[in-house]
């Protein structure tokens, strides 16, 4: 089978620890992602759970702007963000 080269881009500190990560597995990036590539093909999927930020959902945008609509008219209540050390 012949060889092919890849390429993409990706920020370079995870490329860092992504090479420090597989270096302490006994592996090279190019070896861990030649496994993830083997394992979507014969699982035909995603080896792992990818979901979408709820936040981001059609139901919660819209429920957003309403919320904001009612600012606007004066019908809601403003609340004040929690600090960071306050923050669960």
């Amino acid at each position: 089978m012949s060889q092919v080269m890849v390429n993409f881009r990706m920020d370079g500190d995870m490329k860092k620890k992504m090479e420090l990560t597989c270096k302490k597995m006994g592996l090279t990036m190019t070896s861990a992602f030649t496994m993830f590539a083997a394992k979507v093909i014969s699982e035909q999927r995603i080896p792992f759970e990818v979901t979408a930020d709820p936040f981001y959902s059609k139901e919660n945008r819209e429920r957003i702007l309403r919320s904001i609509e009612q600012l606007e008219k004066g019908l809601g209540v403003e609340h004040e963000l929690p600090d960071e050390e306050n923050l669960v």
